[in-house]
């Protein structure tokens, strides 16, 4: 992988952290259910993609 991929793969990790830690404190402050769902998938994607990325590393 060169520097620049590496980077790259960097940033995203940082952005799908960012996304994850977003999406789950504002499902906590949701009242309605069906929102709130959505949002915790929201939440669990970008986990999965922050796993992804993660996973080019290794």
């Amino acid at each position: 992988m060169t520097e620049k991929e590496l980077l790259y793969v960097q940033d995203a990790l940082g952005h799908e952290q960012y996304f994850q830690t977003q999406c789950k404190e504002t499902a906590g402050r949701i009242q309605d259910p069906e929102l709130k769902s959505c949002v915790q998938q929201l939440s669990e994607k970008h986990r999965d993609l922050f796993q992804s990325f993660y996973g080019l590393l290794g």
